[in-house]
């Protein structure tokens, strides 16, 4: 009988996605309880893994759709809505053959997943880029060309120019170069997801480091968005460098103490 219960169970948690059926027909005849039970929890991860691969070729319908085009750009932003630091977009070209499991809308995964696949994708991406729009301009312009100008600035510091975008959503001014806007495209397309992933990690990065700037205002839990806590903090401390003037004003000013307009007005 081929080792004992624990050895048994240190195979099974060193397993990765694609391993699971190895593991099944190794031990699907084992008599032990314990095995019996191991080999169930492993027909239910590769069931899940299974999905996934039908999941992510799903994803890919939009790439199949344009693959005569040579360079599929994915396009995602991240940080509209935050009271505090800047948007964030993102873009991906991945190659034709391309095939990463798990991408999805970065709001749909935990932070450890955005995390690891943020690698994958820049090891694999034949180029991937961000551009980061400040809040400084997103006062002066407004956050959604400043959303724009970050996707232009994205799509710009690409190592190669594609030959089509496909946008979440939206359709970018000021580029020459074919765009299909996707409805929930972070869900729908795989190079949108990935641009999405790497749009959201950096933004979740940056907001880390200004924590240590700013730490009584929870930039690290919060990234800047307006939770009960991030308003408390601004109506207590009032508005530190990075928060976006134009999105606090209506609910902030008004019930700000006196005692923070002077620091207000050296901004």
């Amino acid at each position: 009988m081929a080792g004992n219960i624990g050895e048994i169970k240190t195979e099974f948690n060193s397993l990765k996605d694609n391993e699971y059926g190895r593991f099944i027909e190794k031990y699907s005849d084992d008599p032990r309880s314990g095995v019996a039970s191991l080999v169930k929890k492993a027909v239910v991860k590769a069931e899940k893994y299974e999905a996934e691969i039908e999941r992510t070729e799903r994803m890919l319908s939009f790439e199949k759709e344009y693959s005569s085009y040579t360079a599929i750009c994915g396009i995602d932003e991240a940080g509209r809505g935050p009271l505090a630091g800047p948007v964030v977009a993102g873009a991906v070209i991945l190659p034709t053959d391309s095939r990463i499991l798990y991408l999805n809308d970065s709001k749909q995964l935990s932070a450890a997943k955005r995390e690891e696949l943020y690698d994958v994708i820049f090891a694999r991406a034949v180029s991937a880029a961000v551009g980061i729009v400040d809040e400084t301009r997103i006062d002066e312009i407004n956050i959604l060309q400043a959303t724009y100008e970050a996707m232009r600035m994205a799509v710009m510091n690409l190592s190669k120019r594609p030959d089509i975008l496909l946008n979440d959503a939206v359709t970018i001014p000021g580029i020459e170069i074919r765009q299909v806007p996707i409805i929930k495209g972070d869900a729908k397309s795989c190079s949108i997801a990935a641009a999405s992933i790497i749009a959201k990690v950096t933004r979740d990065r940056i907001m880390t480091e200004m924590d240590k700037l700013y730490p009584e205002y929870g930039f690290a839990q919060n990234k800047g968005y307006g939770s009960q806590q991030h308003i408390a903090a601004i109506r207590k401390y009032g508005p530190c460098k990075i928060h976006r003037r134009t999105f606090i004003s209506n609910f902030i000013w008004a019930d700000m103490p006196w005692r923070h307009y002077a620091f207000i007005n050296r901004w």
